[in-house]
């Protein structure tokens, strides 16, 4: 006796825009006429899913590829990597393309990678070879749990990921630094004159804009306290700078920049 077993339509796909999905439908299907069995599963997921994002925006694609059965060579990885950029300049640039083996997609599942479990949660896989779509539903039945090597290696990224923080900020004010230099750079190159080394910048400001009354005196002292900020940060005399400092110093380069193109748009004097 033969049965019918309806297979229930997927509760995700209604997270989806449909012009999204079908994009995706069209990618996953073209790169599986090419690589057939290679392909274990196309998943589409993100912001998408989520509709966090109105329709034409990016949509993501997981492909996770056969590294069990197959030689993964340097020209069949090269092979694969060609066949899905012509795919992406066929179908939509709007398409973005992660891509997993499948023993590293085991390996974040069975750990309870929190990345993974997202894409299991939010996903619908648009070709299967029989093992997201369960995976889906272990996790909804609880049966994926995070490891406790997992969790050990989460927490242990945290302390690092502060300390991460206060050294961006002191990279900002480098880079605030530079915005200055240059700016100044060009500043002196509209006058005539061959931009100098940074610790000489200020020295010219005062002699060619500042004498001729092209700028206000201000504008080098601003220089010469970005440059010993700047030393006093790469020489590590300077350890950290608040969110507060880090404004302040940003308002004032801010200022600096469009003051000097004042001078390259219109060289007035003031």
């Amino acid at each position: 006796m033969k049965f019918d077993i309806p297979k229930k339509e997927h509760p995700n796909l209604e997270r989806y825009y449909k012009e999204d999905i079908d994009t995706a439908y069209k990618f996953a299907n073209e790169i599986y006429k090419e690589l057939g069995s290679f392909i274990r599963a196309v998943v589409i997921f993100g912001s998408t899913a989520r509709r966090t994002k109105g329709p034409g925006g990016d949509i993501d694609v997981l492909v996770v590829i056969d590294d069990l059965m197959m030689n993964m060579s340097p020209e069949v990885v090269e092979a694969y990597r060609l066949i899905v950029q012509k795919s992406i300049v066929k179908i939509s640039t709007k398409l973005h393309i992660t891509t997993l083996r499948f023993t590293s997609f085991w390996e974040y599942i069975r750990n309870g990678d929190p990345i993974a479990i997202n894409l299991l949660r939010d996903g619908v896989a648009l070709i299967d070879s029989g093992f997201f779509d369960p995976m889906q539903a272990l996790l909804k039945k609880g049966r994926i749990r995070p490891t406790q090597e997992s969790i050990c290696t989460y927490y242990t990224r945290a302390p690092n990921t502060l300390h991460n923080s206060k050294w961006h900020l002191l990279q900002g004010v480098i880079d605030l630094y530079w915005a200055v230099i240059d700016a100044a750079h060009a500043a002196l190159m509209k006058i005539g004159e061959i931009p100098p080394t940074p610790e000489h910048v200020a020295d010219m400001m005062e002699q060619k804009l500042v004498k001729k009354k092209l700028l206000e005196h201000k504008y080098v002292l601003i220089m010469r306290n970005f440059y010993r900020l700047m030393k006093m940060v790469t020489h590590r005399e300077i350890n950290e700078i608040k969110g507060e400092e880090f404004d302040r110093y940003y308002k004032i380069a801010e200022d600096f920049v469009h003051r000097m193109r004042r001078i390259i748009e219109h060289g007035k004097r003031i």
